[in-house]
């Protein structure tokens, strides 16, 4: 056997039986699969990784006439529309007779299901072939996770119906989750705004079929009506400080906010408790739909075991208030966003399970990033920030440990 020498060698080797595939849906499956391969190595950009390496491919191969060969080019060219030389490529006179129907596709329903927090959200679509020697309805599924902003998960199977029905079945019996008729627009600029995240990924998230599948999701996306939003686009801008204010004010004439105490917090605690209140409002705007009654028990450890340790400088009183407020806004967004009294009892509950780890954090400080430590170190020491010779005398008679040190 003769041993491939260049990449393209070694995919027409490995789609060498791509001509003995039952349907242009089996092999567009194979062609995804194969440039998955591509996608994932990529270290940035994976998009564009893949319709060079499609460009590249088709004209390295534009001489060759096996049946095999051809039919490769038309499934690539299908895939990756936009990859250049693409448009001029037609399935050769040997190629199977599903190869016409090579992404001839309609849309034949749209959904979306997730949970009641809003942590996740999946998309469901199915198509059909527009002649079913192109093969049986599929349905492509896409995780969109809202906490870290990409779309983790992608996959393309069948039957259709099965699937929605599962999904439909699964959400029926699960309180915390909910299922929905989408609107095909909304899918398409969901996904592919969180798939131009996942695309710049340095890692992509371990498990599942998001290279696999990658290529083959993104031609049926681009059947769907309406157009992609870029990414890093926002849904819901953050709330100005006029907004901030009025929120924060909802919140302390609210009962939940009575209930946890926050209604009459003594005079000296008062900074402590806007400053809480704050950190809250600042971590919903770190999101991509910056929602500040989107609360949960994932976002709740993201915030109190990760997030305001690496953005913020506590003192003892913050430290001692932030859980109590963080319960009660929970509370009160919970009630806002009309969840079930379930949902809402399970975020409390877990808030309540985290306090230990977090003083831990807070005394440890294991989590902070070098500026917050240095800004920590800065008031241990007693030194006012705002005292431009106080402030610079510190940083000279402390560079050594502000250079090296390795946290």
């Amino acid at each position: 056997m003769v041993t491939p020498q260049t990449p393209y060698e070694a995919v027409l080797h490995a789609a060498r039986d791509v001509t003995r595939l039952d349907s242009a849906l089996d092999a567009e499956m194979l062609g995804a699969a194969l440039l998955g391969s591509v996608y994932a190595v990529a270290d940035a950009d994976r998009e564009t990784a893949v319709r060079e390496f499609v460009a590249g491919f088709l004209a390295a191969t534009s001489r060759r006439r096996s049946a095999a060969a051809t039919t490769i080019r038309a499934v690539f060219a299908t895939l990756v529309p936009d990859a250049e030389g693409a448009a001029r490529i037609r399935p050769g006179v040997y190629a199977p007779a599903w190869a016409g129907q090579l992404g001839r596709v309609h849309l034949t329903g749209a959904w979306a299901y997730g949970d009641v927090y809003g942590d996740q959200t999946s998309y469901l679509a199915t198509f059909a072939y527009d002649d079913a020697e192109g093969g049986p309805e599929h349905a492509v599924v896409a995780l969109v996770d809202h906490n870290i902003g990409i779309t983790k998960d992608v996959f393309v199977g069948g039957p259709a119906g099965r699937i929605v029905e599962q999904a439909r079945e699964i959400c029926t019996e699960d309180e915390f989750t909910w299922f929905r008729t989408e609107d095909p627009a909304r899918m398409h600029a969901e996904v592919s705004r969180h798939l131009g995240v996942t695309d710049d990924l340095g890692e992509l998230p371990a498990q599942g079929s998001l290279a696999t599948d990658r290529a083959l999701v993104g031609a049926r996306l681009s059947v769907l009506p309406g157009r992609a939003v870029a990414a890093g686009a926002q849904d819901v801008p953050p709330p100005t400080d006029e907004e901030r204010t009025r929120l924060v004010r909802a919140f302390l004439g609210s009962p939940e906010a009575a209930r946890f105490g926050l209604d009459a917090i003594p005079d000296a605690e008062l900074a402590s408790l806007h400053f809480c209140l704050g950190l809250l409002l600042d971590h919903a705007a770190s999101f991509p739909d910056a929602d500040p009654m989107r609360w949960s028990p994932t976002v709740a450890e993201l915030f109190l075991l990760d997030w305001v340790h690496r953005r913020a400088v506590l003192d003892m009183d913050d430290a001692a208030l932030l859980p109590r407020v963080l319960r009660g806004w929970a509370a009160y967004a919970a009630h806002q966003r009309g969840l079930p009294a379930a949902a809402a009892r399970r975020t409390d509950e877990a808030i309540e399970e985290m306090v230990p780890e977090f003083a831990r954090l807070y005394s440890t400080g294991e989590r902070r990033s070098p500026a917050t430590a240095a800004v920590a170190q800065l008031m241990a020491d007693g030194v006012d920030p705002d005292d431009p010779a106080a402030l610079d005398a510190w940083i000279e008679a402390n560079r050594h440990r502000l250079t090296d040190d390795p946290a």
